[in-house]
């Protein structure tokens, strides 16, 4: 029988409606002094690895994870050896190559990974990103034959085509060889592909599918490699020099950092602070990021830039920057995405206000629907899985933006919450023929809706959704790793968390609780509604704070009363870099007020 997790300075309803709990069970707390004892680290680390499910004989492999002790025999992927072989043939043939990528940041790096590691053989492949307002996600038949047409007689689809039958038979009609490398969920029969690799396809059995596309795809390299060394070829590509481009596709496609993916990601930072890659240094410039790369970079500076050309602009401008090792070309093409990215933001606020005075009117002064599926035909079609990401942080639910075309069809994006699958529900909704086209994973989901639609797929999801939306929210207390204070929140303390990171989807960030605190000269900061403040311990010690997009909320109306009331502060620490210092932030989540 499943234990209550313990209350965590006896908040039982913080200001924003929620429990505060400990994270450790006392198993877990157990087991994290046991990994203290025998890895000699300190107990706030030995809890954090506990309380993310790290058994005592495998902690001292978590905080050293490595490429060799993780990384299974990539034939263990159903499909694998045919489609490396394939691959392998067409390098030592010399084949005119073609790759069709995903306009996100997995799609560009994964087309990125395969162009430059073709391009080490001499190979210059084709490169086609479609334009996702005309063309939409995945291959298509005019798409296809354009390849074909010039010249390609192998075509690689990246980050898509599990689901895209119809294009994929067009093209081998043609005769063209098409291999699918792909993560996104599927229940249907799978296309005509020469060869197909998806660790979530329904007869693969190698328990990878919570690898991203980038993260297939260098699995994919790793069995060329093998077949190209056992033929005899030498002078074959340094594949670890990659893992800064499967390291961005994780952090921004929102994976579970375990396993594989964390050892993809520590390795990934050190190549990518590095500098090797003149497109990524150059977006890192262009995005102002200070001080080392980390997954906050990649996650929110770089990932947002290189979407910003699939969302707004040219599709492509991501892949081409990403494998190009130009550094003029690279600073030209990071500038025209950061400006991009500019106006993006300018496009977002504008539909998150809209879709946000929608969503309370809606929901009033009751529970609302479990599932938000908001339109508008105001909306850019580009940046609605952004308006659904912050409907589903604002609303504590899951939610869907959908931009309405004028003959009332649409397409949007959904953002769910852990413990609600949205792809599987969309897919569903798909089978029954609730809506035309549709598919994602367990936190997001993308929808083709035809005239009439939206009505009837609200429904759907309120019926389909609604148990685990409930037992989710149910279950949505702020789960605390361990008390500090102003003073105890130093550098060196974040340094040795940074041991059991990369943290994120899957490996959260630690969350501490600062009893008995004080918010000092609150002030609004930057175009987010962000409040910055200071946190006050009654020794006199300070700690840099922020709030982000808390203006007008009830955790940002407390914050600008100020006042010397002490609270109880909940959030994160990260280390600010600024003119080459470094400096403890925390980052607020919740605050409770202290018992009378």
């Amino acid at each position: 029988m499943p234990v209550a997790p313990r209350p965590f300075l006896d908040i039982t309803q913080s200001v924003t409606g929620r429990a505060w709990v400990d994270r450790l069970d006392g198993v877990a707390a157990r087991n994290a002094t046991a990994i203290s004892q025998r890895l000699a680290i300190s107990d706030i680390l030995s809890r954090i690895i506990a309380a993310r499910g790290v058994g005592l004989d495998e902690a001292e492999t978590y905080l050293e994870p490595t490429i060799r002790q993780l990384m299974p025999d990539p034939s263990t992927l159903a499909g694998m050896d045919a489609l490396a072989e394939r691959l392998a043939r067409a390098i030592t043939d010399n084949e005119a190559v073609a790759l069709f990528g995903d306009y996100d940041v997995d799609g560009a790096c994964s087309c990125a990974l395969m162009a430059r590691y073709l391009r080490h053989f001499g190979l210059e492949p084709q490169v086609h990103i479609p334009d996702r307002i005309f063309e939409g996600y995945g291959p298509n038949v005019a798409a296809m034959d354009k390849l074909i047409d010039a010249g390609a007689t192998l075509i690689i689809t990246l980050d898509c085509g599990t689901t895209s039958d119809e294009p994929i038979a067009h093209a081998v009609g043609r005769g063209a060889d098409v291999l699918v490398i792909d993560h996104h969920l599927s229940d249907h029969e799978l296309p005509p592909a020469t060869a197909l690799v998806n660790p979530n396809r329904p007869d693969d059995i190698s328990g990878l599918g919570y690898l991203c596309a980038a993260g297939v795809t260098f699995m994919v390299l790793v069995a060329v490699n093998r077949i190209l060394r056992n033929r005899g070829d030498t002078g074959l590509p340094d594949l670890l020099m990659l893992l800064d481009l499967v390291a961005l596709a994780t952090i921004c496609d929102v994976v579970p950092l375990v396993g594989l993916n964390r050892a993809f990601v520590l390795r990934g930072l050190e190549v990518a602070r590095r500098g090797e890659k003149p497109g990524l240094a150059a977006l890192a410039l262009a995005a102002r990021a200070s001080g080392p790369l980390n997954p906050y970079h990649l996650g929110f500076l770089i990932g947002p830039r290189i979407n910003a050309g699939g969302r707004i602009g040219d599709a492509a401008l991501g892949t081409r920057l990403l494998a190009l090792d130009d550094e003029h070309q690279a600073m030209v093409i990071a500038a025209q995405l950061d400006q991009l990215n500019g106006e993006r933001q300018r496009i977002e606020v504008e539909a998150v206000e809209q879709a946000t005075a929608t969503a309370e009117s809606e929901i009033g002064g009751g529970e609302g629907p479990p599932v938000l599926v908001l339109a508008s035909s105001e909306w850019h079609p580009g940046v609605v899985g952004l308006v659904a990401a912050r409907l589903r942080e604002r609303f504590e639910r899951p939610s869907f933006a959908i931009a309405l075309n004028p003959d009332g069809s649409g397409t949007g994006s959904g953002r769910s919450m852990p413990g609600v699958d949205l792809g599987s529900a969309v897919i569903e909704a798909v089978e029954a023929g609730i809506i035309p086209k549709g598919g994602g994973h367990a936190m997001a989901a993308g929808v083709s809706l035809r005239a009439g639609d939206l009505g009837p797929f609200r429904a759907f999801l309120a019926d389909r959704l609604e148990a685990s939306v409930g037992a989710a929210r149910a279950a949505s207390a702020i789960k605390i790793d361990a008390a500090l204070t102003a003073r105890g929140a130093s550098v060196d303390l974040l340094h040795n968390l940074e041991r059991a990171g990369p943290y994120g989807a899957g490996n959260p960030s630690p969350v501490f609780a600062f009893p008995a605190h004080r918010a000092r000269f609150p002030q609004i900061v930057g175009k987010g509604g962000h409040v910055s403040f200071s946190l006050a311990s009654d020794d006199g010690a300070k700690l840099k704070a922020i709030a982000f997009r808390a203006a007008g909320t009830a955790l940002g109306d407390i914050l600008m009363r100020g006042g010397d009331q002490p609270l109880h502060f909940a959030g994160g620490l990260t280390i600010d870099h600024y003119q080459g210092r470094e400096q403890p932030q925390f980052r607020l989540i919740d605050i409770a007020r202290l018992p009378r």
